[in-house]
């Protein structure tokens, strides 16, 4: 699957069991999990890019995605939660998550 047309992808945490993704141009750090991103900043992405950045967060905490479309993206060889509510988000990635499923429905993304 190609990767979508995010911004890129710039820097992944140094421990082995928690990789998570920042992004430029979201937000000042670009980093889900240091700080809450601007909604319109995220008003700003695509569908696709909203959809990978809320993916993104799953994945860096070792969600297994469910969707043919998310396996197929993020790869779920190294994945190690089953249950997203059992996920260990931190509060500014769970504020990110729910703004980016807010401006999803905004625009009409699928799902």
């Amino acid at each position: 699957m190609r990767l979508p047309a995010i911004l890129a992808l710039v820097a992944l945490s140094a421990s082995p069991a928690l990789a998570l993704n920042c992004y430029e141009d979201l937000g000042s750090t670009g980093c889900p999990h240091k700080e809450v991103f601007p909604m319109s900043d995220l008003r700003a992405l695509s569908c696709e890019n909203l959809w990978y950045v809320r993916n993104g967060i799953y994945n860096g905490h070792g969600y297994c995605f469910k969707t043919d479309r998310a396996q197929a993206m993020f790869d779920n060889s190294d994945c190690s939660v089953e249950d997203a509510s059992d996920l260990n988000l931190n509060s500014n990635e769970v504020k990110n998550i729910d703004n980016i499923k807010r401006v999803e429905k905004n625009k009409g993304c699928p799902k």
